[in-house]
């Protein structure tokens, strides 16, 4: 149902919230010191893994209400044709790109925000780094596409078409990194969520919605961190093949099986 839409993002951030005191109570009974001013970053990389899968618990359990049985394809982890999809994925990052070219001019904004990779510890340990630069380009796209395009769009698509659907789910994308993001970065995101909606509806697919996420968080990382850009097309490779990889893993597993494309709710909208 379209309602569902608002409700199951709001369900997602509470169980968010559960999942993160699961993780939170037990490291303060075993004394690691945690408080609002100051979190551990292995916590907080704990933290928001938890954040992320119950974003896609959510969605799969909204979607299951009524007796339904949900299907990864209708999600969106359905096969597109690859040229076309990747020609529509590098149309819809370098539109992006230049839209947050000129809001950065016209914000005069001259530093990135580094307060959440701070938080996360990529300037303490390899280690750290390592799992942060995979939590950004590998899992935070995967659950987050599932949960806005896969189900958020696809229910609200059914009130009055794909366009104010694409507009509302680009706000509550952005809105949802409230706190998260810098305050000058959440318009851009909104737009990003935008986007990201276009692009599904193009290709019927979430995979290029994922692939095109973890490119623009791969490029943010570069930038946030002040890596030579030299570092950002390997690290893009890198996040994109491991998102294949998962990709490959789920279908051998049988989690993902394929569905012809005209039964997607979104391609009939």
């Amino acid at each position: 149902p379209v309602w569902t839409g608002f409700v199951v993002l709001l369900a997602a951030l509470v169980v968010a919230a559960v999942g993160g005191l699961i993780v939170d109570i037990p490291a303060l009974a075993f004394g690691v010191k945690i408080s609002s001013e100051h979190t551990p970053p292995g916590i907080e990389f704990a933290d928001t893994v938890v954040q992320d899968f119950a974003f896609v618990l959510t969605a799969v359990l909204f979607a299951q209400f009524g007796g339904r049985k949900a299907r990864a394809w209708q999600f969106g982890y359905r096969s597109t044709p690859a040229w076309r999809a990747a020609g529509l994925t590098a149309l819809t990052i370098f539109a992006f790109l230049i839209f947050s070219a000129v809001w950065v001019l016209a914000l005069n904004v001259t530093e990135k925000d580094t307060k959440l990779v701070e938080a996360l510890g990529t300037n303490e340990t390899a280690l750290l780094l390592v799992l942060s630069a995979l939590l950004t380009t590998v899992i935070a796209p995967i659950c987050e596409e599932t949960l806005f395009r896969g189900y958020i769009f696809g229910a609200l698509s059914k009130w009055r078409g794909w366009l104010p659907a694409a507009v509302m789910t680009g706000i509550l994308f952005g809105g949802v990194h409230f706190g998260s993001a810098p305050a000058e970065d959440l318009v851009p995101l909104g737009v990003l969520g935008f986007a990201l909606c276009w692009l599904y509806r193009r290709t019927g697919s979430l995979y290029p919605c994922i692939a095109l996420h973890s490119l623009n968080n791969s490029l943010a990382l570069v930038e946030i961190e002040h890596w030579s850009w030299q570092v950002a097309p390997v690290l893009m490779v890198a996040a994109l093949a491991t998102i294949a990889l998962l990709a490959v893993l789920a279908r051998r597993l049988g989690v993902v099986s394929e569905e012809p494309l005209e039964g997607s709710v979104v391609a009939s909208a």
